[in-house]
């Protein structure tokens, strides 16, 4: 996979590859006919017998003799890589510090190889460094599964070969070709020390093995020992859990099931007690208030089990980055999305791809995939400036070691950003860099204004050439490399991660399934050229915001005792951009800080659609390993009483035991029906479907990285999921807008668990449309697809019985996802009824007794020490809390009756309604965007309610004074009632009055209240009216 080599563009279906060189200068492509050193870029050439040099035993790094010999003689005659000595080679000079030797020559001896093992072994000893670094492998328990290409089976590597020495047997299809570094076999016999060693006698052996153990000689404390203080503390867990104090959760559970139960009396009083006068309003209220705690059940009792979790980043690296030794951290894919760059600018894109760059990970371990699924030249030059930015930002990042790593966050941040900092030349290159990316900047924009006005002809590259995604609904797959193996430095001479383009064919009369397509596609690419176990899936939007927030995943994700059934670790969203008081509720701190903490102590939380690190034999559709069973009691057959009894083989009428040794079928059609099914599942590529097979990741061998690229863009063509169980049963699931609910349910359904990961530092932040109207277009999205999945085959209502791996209690979460919408209609109700009963002077209740009030308080009471106590183990500020309040109510009767309504639209009449992105831009004003009134459907329903409560208030408070005292009592409940409904709708009447620095909002609401009460007592009193004596009304009947 070269970096530079130009833009592949091309169509599987239609049997067209080209290759665009000329969109930016590149570096010539190094030779790669032979093994490369690593030093002076020559090749690494011949030892004395004719085969290839080696110039480290340890690591095989790739090094040429003569600068195995000047760093011998010259420098510190360390390995660059491992830091181990190097050896005296045959035919290399003694230098001093070389082992004293006899008159043999120790080199010659030392290995007592024959011919074909010594090409063996150096083969495998480059095999680590001349590789993209795919994951750790052990020589003595790595498993690699056979290639299905041919009707053939064979071993593979798990790396991306560089060189075209291969070994072995070629295959017989086309898209595979040679093995590149075949593993030395175990066999022990061929080696020279241990021939030495079998010589002398057992009891010296075995005193040498315990000298060297450190078993025999002096006794020693191990505790006072620092290297097995560093190995005890290397083999503790990589995280724990951190349960809620009792204190703080047991309380909170008394108090849930004291609310169910008074919930459960009041229930039962208002239904045994109508309302006769008013039996509509009474039967309507009843109806409301059974939904309103159905559905407080299902959101409750998930949140039984809340825990924290701790991560110990320091043990993961003695563990994984031992001195000396090769780094062993799995490797990860990076994804990020984006579709329309006017509405999720580039610069916000480049921010996220900078910090990805940036992060404190092995720069070879991290590959970062950008999916331009609107296939625009803007985003793809706006790409191209990102690489080249990154060579000078991500050094600065690392020497200084800064956080956040998105240059537009770190430099526009309000802090000391000299605190901490003790190099001298920080505040000059500092500046430097500010000035830099100043100019990055300035390019970038430059290009988003290009954008705005397309040529008639359609965009043209630098060299020429049309580009290929002119037509953004019919044009060719399309991946660039712009970082990579080779070409990817920063100016200090160090490795980028790598940097992959991806945009995928697009063809009318195929469906793309958006998002989850976009996102399907990244996954059969990078399985196709990198093939790292792990996957990161970002917004274009939300950059890291803590440089180890990889580290922590993989604390959950390595553990090697929990870590081999989680399928993915959720981070909490968190964002930045948001008004002090966070009006719209816009954090969801309750979702992300409560419930999902709750779901944490059951089977893990909900997948939200970003800041999330998957395994990816997760997404492949794989169970999660068994664990061991514990083994059943068996009795004999005199004892019936205790354990079962054991159970004799049954045996056919041939003597084969469960024809389970049936004889005649044949192995070559077993193959192929093994070879058919992994098509139908995976699709047609041999090479996509080996590296599935591949659980510790790695890369099926190719003959070039132009075979690769050629791959990959076969798996990215449009009718490439055709006939396959992708978005069914494989990678994100289509069916709903809202993918990610149905992907990280089918996950657990198959058994897997989940985490949840909230770092001190928050890991991921992006942008919220802090706007009114986007903000309810956004629900509305969410609240559609969830609506369509209750609808559909995988509703967590009837899906997932069958293999009973779900928890009842999770189950009950992702009921919740799904029926939230429905709520709105009750809602919509229950907040009209206040009106109606001020407008008609009935009310929804019966007069109430003093004991029957005692149902009512207690039923306030709960609610209230509910959320004060959940409040008290969760941290969430008791604002925030009241925010969620008020937006449940406001998008409840704004944009979840739309979704219900156009969900039902979509199932009965198949009307489909059209996928918004949501802006990613703000104002340049600070909250400018927050005052902006754009008008849409979604605000007439609020509007209403809030006109006919408000004017239901008034015409209530004026029909009491007209009648009188005693009409004030009734009235009370009804203004309680209105009121309730008010409150919660107060930030959208202020969203509708626009900017603060008019009349305050509440000052209108009041204004127009008293001013409506005072004229109503004005005409009632009529003080400058002088009353005339007249006859008696009751006497005459005249209204004198």
């Amino acid at each position: 996979m070269e970096a530079s080599a130009g833009l592949v563009a091309g169509s599987h279906n239609r049997n067209e590859l080209v290759v665009i060189h000329g969109h930016e200068e590149h570096k010539p492509l190094k030779n790669l006919s032979g093994q490369v050193c690593e030093i002076c870029g020559d090749e690494v050439g011949l030892n004395v017998d004719g085969e290839l040099f080696v110039a480290c035993n340890e690591c095989g790094f790739p090094a040429c003799r003569p600068c195995y010999e000047y760093e011998r003689r010259e420098g510190t005659q360390l390995c660059p890589q491992c830091k181990t000595r190097y050896k005296r080679l045959k035919g290399s000079p003694r230098v001093e510090g070389d082992d004293d030797e006899e008159d043999i020559d120790d080199i010659e001896h030392e290995f007592n190889i024959d011919e074909q093992t010594n090409t063996t072994i150096a083969e495998a000893m480059l095999h680590g460094k001349m590789s993209y670094g795919r994951g750790p492998e052990d020589e003595d328990t790595a498993q690699y599964p056979p290639v299905i290409s041919g009707g053939r089976s064979r071993p593979v590597s798990g790396e991306i070969p560089i060189s075209n020495h291969a070994y072995g047997d070629q295959m017989m299809g086309g898209s595979l070709h040679k093995r590149v570094h075949p593993f030395p076999g175990s066999d022990d016999h061929g080696n020279g020390k241990w021939d030495d060693k079998k010589e002398m006698g057992w009891k010296e052996r075995m005193d040498n093995w315990k000298m060297q153990q450190g078993n025999l000689g002096p006794e020693h404390d191990d505790y006072a020992d620092p290297d097995m203080a560093i190995l005890d503390e290397a083999r503790q867990p990589l995280s724990r859990k951190v349960p809620i104090a009792s204190s703080k959760i047991n309380p909170y559970r008394m108090v849930i099931v004291t609310r169910l139960v008074v919930l459960a009396l009041f229930l039962r009083y208002r239904i045994l007690n109508p309302v006769h006068d008013a039996l509509g309003l009474w039967l309507t209220s009843i109806v409301c208030e059974i939904w309103f705690a159905f559905s407080w059940i299902l959101d409750q009792f998930p949140k039984w089990f809340p825990i924290d979790r701790e991560t110990y980043l320091d043990r993961l690296s003695l563990r994984y980055e031992r001195e000396g030794e090769p780094n062993m951290l799995s490797p990860v894919d990076v994804f990020v999305s984006t579709v329309d760059p006017l509405k999720e600018p580039p610069l916000v894109t480049a921010n996220t791809v900078l910090s990805i760059l940036a992060m404190d990970y092995p720069v070879d371990k991290i590959s970062c995939y950008i999916s331009d699924d609107g296939a625009s030249m803007c985003t793809f030059e706006a790409l191209s400036e990102t690489a080249e930015f990154a060579r000078k930002w991500v050094p600065f990042c690392k020497k200084f070691s800064i956080e956040p790593r998105a240059p537009e966050m770190y430099f526009s941040e309000k802090v000391d950003y000299l605190k901490d900092k003790v190099q001298p030349t920080f505040v000059k290159e500092r500046r430097a860099m500010k000035r830099e990316y100043e100019e990055f900047k300035v390019r970038i924009n430059a290009m988003v204004a290009k954008a705005t006005k397309v040529p008639p002809g359609g965009w043209i590259m630098q060299d020429g050439t049309p580009w290929p995604g002119n037509n953004t609904k019919d044009h060719p797959g399309m991946i660039q490399v712009f970082l990579g193996h080779s070409g990817g430095f920063d100016i200090e001479g160090n490795e980028l991660p790598r940097l992959v383009y991806v945009s995928r064919e697009k063809r009318p009369g195929f469906q793309h399934h958006k998002k989850a397509g976009a996102m399907n596609a990244l996954v059969r690419v990078s399985g196709v050229l990198t093939n790292a176990p792990f996957m990161l899936n970002l917004d274009c939007d939300h950059y890291l915001n803590n440089s180890k927030a990889v580290r922590e995943a993989m604390c959950f994700l390595m553990d090697p005792q929990v870590g081999k059934k989680v399928c993915y670790v959720q981070f909490p969203q968190r964002f930045d951009g948001i008004d002090t008081n966070d009006r719209y509720a816009n954090r969801n701190t309750v979702f992300f800080d409560i419930n999902m903490k709750g779901l944490d102590g059951i089977q893990g939380p909900v997948y939200v659609g970003t800041g999330c690190v998957f395994r990816r034999q997760a997404l492949y559709g794989y169970k999660p390993p068994k664990g061991r069973k514990r083994p059943k009691m068996v009795s004999c057959d005199c004892c019936p009483c205790f354990g079962r009894r054991k159970r004799l083989p049954k045996y056919s009428k041939d003597g084969v035991n469960g024809g389970a040794d049936i004889q005649g079928f044949d192995d070559d059609n077993e193959l192929l029906n093994s070879q058919m099914n992994f098509e139908k599942k995976f699709g047609q590529s041999n090479i996509f479907v080996t590296s599935t097979l591949m659980i510790e990741g790695g890369v099926p061998p190719s003959s070039s990285p132009a075979a690769l690229l050629k791959e990959a863009i076969h798996v990215i063509s449009c009718g490439y999921e055709d006939k396959t169980e992708w978005g069914t049963e494989l990678g994100w699931i289509y069916g709903s807008i809202t993918e990610d609910i149905l992907t990280g349910f089918k996950m657990h359904c198959r058994g897997w668990r989940s985490i949840y990961c909230m770092p001190k530092r928050p890991a991921f932040k992006g942008s919220a449309p802090i706007n009114l109207s986007d903000r309810l277009n956004q629900v509305l999205r969410w609240a559609l697809g969830s609506v369509e999945i209750f609808f559909s085959h995988h509703s967590p209502v009837w899906y997932g019985y069958k293999e009973g791996k779900l928890k009842w209690l999770e189950r009950l979460a992702y009921v919740n996802t799904t029926v939230y919408p429905f709520t709105s209609l009750p809602l919509l109700a229950y907040c009209t009824l206040p009106a109606i009963c001020l407008l008609t002077g009935k009310f929804i209740m019966p007069e109430i007794s003093t004991f029957a009030s005692l149902f009512f308080i207690a039923l306030f009471l709960s609610i209230f020490i509910t959320g004060i106590l959940e409040l008290r183990w969760s941290g969430v500020s008791i604002e925030e809390w009241w925010r969620n309040e008020q937006f449940w109510v406001i998008g409840g009767i704004s944009a979840h009756l739309f979704a219900v309504i156009q969900g039902l639209l979509k199932i009965l009449a198949g009307i489909d309604t059209n996928f918004t992105v949501t802006s990613k831009s703000s104002d340049d004003e600070d909250f400018g965007e927050l005052y902006a009134f754009k008008w849409t459907t979604l605000l007439i329903p609020p509007t209403t309610i809030l006109i006919i409560n408000l004017v239901g208030v008034v015409a209530g408070i004026s029909d009491a004074i007209n009648n009188g005292y005693q009409s004030w009592g009734p009235l009370f409940g009804k203004l309680f009632f209105a009121f309730w409904v008010i409150v919660h709708l107060y930030p959208f009447l202020k969203g509708l009055m626009g900017r603060q620095n008019r009349t305050p909002t509440i000052v209108v609401i009041w204004s127009i209240l008293l001013a409506s009460i005072f004229s109503l007592l004005w005409v009632r009193i009529d003080p400058f009216i002088l009353k005339t004596k007249g006859p008696d009304t009751k006497q005459c009947g005249i209204n004198c």
